[in-house]
């Protein structure tokens, strides 16, 4: 094996941008793994995790980084030139005198924007609250896409925002659809007269897209950041968003979305949607539903009820008796011993969601984000019994892109799986948008398909079991990817529930813990 690093100087690129190259990198031939980032000494350390050392290589924080490591020299000579040359080719083009060289600060995008009133950042997170608040002495409000921002920071930035009748969504803030533009990971849905505020990017994702294919639409989606409801937090942002909804006339339904936050923080934030006015739909994740509803609150268990509950009050409908439309699914007939689920999720809400749900009927139930019954898992690298894994957490993100971006590590996974003579059902998401890869379908379908042979010659059946979040309107289709995953042999429910309530169903049957639906309370 051999490893080269290249150094771009003074050359920035955003993280999204860079994770896409990394993938792209990656899937050329003879190369194990590639990265480029933005050369600060917390993605430099990264990379000496992924086992891509560049000690010996200077580079500062401005300038961009590419590591390789290859299986060959001509390999990792294709790969360089391939990298560089993405570059190069987005400089290409005539230039006209409407072109002005592009702003290398905040100040020289507002002289080029004055109506502007929100800035993406989406920086090394050493430097990210610094350029908040440089955003914020602008008069800018701001969406903090960075990650590995200090709790301390993000308080006195919240709080300073708030101060100045500014917002400070973040950090960590990967999903938002404002005046209809989705920004970071998100999705094209219909616009509409249904608000969210969510303290979860996947969450807001699966929710938005639920409410477009019912066929209504989005005022406002307000991402917060993950740790927004946390109790040093306060919630400053899902307040700001909830006073920002109850005011708008564009609004007439607001959804809040988060996992359980912390018991005086959800006290606060309750009392405040009680006051809007509007009916307001409340998913906190692992929640008592019961604790939640009152006078206007309407409580969701799921997301899936979320985004249905919402719908039927925007029609002007009591949400009674809710819930999404489901296909009639062929249970198959597992291998003998077949017995396990084994989750492998790109999005961390779609996997507490599962542990939640799955953990209500089967039991025990490991994850590295338990909630409900789930227990801990020890070891991510290691399934045991029933088990659901976020892909996306850091320890499997260190050097190399997200699973939405990047689908080789889940796909190795996969195929791990499946060597398991107990696995019975491989649960999986599939996430469409913006930012996410540009045709999930194609990167899944061959790992798929060989998980489903190889169980065959093994002499049983084995159920992958998924959903599609995304729209008609996404760039990737949603009905072009679900006909791919079909073809692979993917079962395909609507909702991340009901994939689950599914899988726990076929599990269920196999142990004998679970005789029909109606005593499992599937639907």
């Amino acid at each position: 094996m051999l490893t080269a690093a290249s150094v771009i100087r003074n050359f920035y690129r955003d993280s999204v941008t860079l994770m896409q190259l990394s993938s792209q990198l990656s899937q050329l031939p003879g190369i194990r793994q590639a990265s480029a980032i933005m050369a600060s000494e917390t993605n430099r350390a990264l990379l000496r995790e992924a086992g891509l050392a560049t000690d010996e290589v200077e580079a500062g924080p401005n300038d961009l980084l590419i590591a390789i490591e290859a299986d060959s020299e001509a390999a990792l000579e294709a790969a360089m030139a391939e990298a560089r040359g993405t570059f190069d080719r987005k400089s290409d083009g005539p230039a006209s005198a409407a072109q002005r060289e592009p702003p290398h600060s905040l100040e020289m995008g507002l002289e080029a924007m004055p109506a502007a009133n929100l800035a993406l950042i989406s920086t090394p997170g050493d430097y990210a609250a610094a350029e908040a608040m440089k955003a914020l002495h602008l008069g800018l409000n701001v969406m903090l896409f960075s990650d590995n921002v200090t709790l301390e920071d993000e308080i006195a930035l919240k709080r300073y925002a708030g101060a100045r009748g500014l917002m400070v969504m973040g950090p960590d803030c990967g999903t938002a659809i404002l005046g209809g533009l989705p920004l970071g990971f998100a999705n094209v849905v219909r616009r509409g007269d249904i608000g969210l505020v969510a303290a979860s990017g996947t969450g807001l994702q699966e929710v938005t897209c639920l409410i477009d294919q019912l066929g209504y639409g989005v005022s406002q989606a307000i991402g917060t950041g993950g740790r927004d409801l946390r109790r040093e937090v306060g919630g400053l942002t899902m307040h700001q968003g909830l006073d920002a909804l109850a005011g708008d006339p564009d609004t007439r339904v607001i959804v809040l979305l988060s996992k359980a936050p912390a018991p005086e923080v959800a006290v606060r934030v309750l009392d405040s949607a009680r006051q809007t006015g509007k009916p307001v739909v409340v998913n906190f994740l692992g929640a008592d539903p019961k604790g939640l509803a009152a006078s206007n609150l309407h409580a969701a268990k799921t997301l899936e009820d979320a985004a249905t509950i919402a719908v039927a009050l925007a029609a002007g409908r009591q949400p009674d008796d809710v819930g999404f439309p489901s296909s009639a699914v062929d249970l198959p007939r597992l291998g003998p011993g077949r017995r396990y689920v084994r989750g492998l999720y790109s999005g961390g809400t779609f996997c507490s969601e599962a542990a939640m749900l799955l953990s209500e009927h089967v039991a025990p139930v490991y994850s590295n984000t338990p909630i409900g019954g789930a227990e801990p898992l020890a070891d991510v690298w290691h399934s045991r019994g029933h088990t659901l894994i976020d892909l996306g957490a850091d320890v499997f993100t260190r050097g190399r892109p997200h699973p939405m971006i990047d689908h080789r590590l889940r796909n190795d996974r996969i195929a791990i799986e499946v060597q398991d003579p107990e696995t019975a059902v491989l649960l999986l998401d599939v996430v469409l948008g913006y930012g996410s890869h540009p045709d999930p379908a194609a990167a899944m379908a061959p790992a798929v398909a060989a998980a489903i042979a190889d169980a065959a010659r093994g002499g049983g059946k084995l159920a992958v079991i998924g959903f599609v979040c995304g729209t008609e309107a996404d760039p990737q289709n949603l009905a072009r990817q679900q006909a791919g995953l079909r073809d692979a042999g993917m079962i395909l429910t609507q909702t991340n529930a009901q994939a689950v309530r599914l899988a726990a169903r076929i599990a269920g049957t196999a142990t004998g813990s679970i005789q029909d639906s109606a005593k499992a309370g599937l639907k």
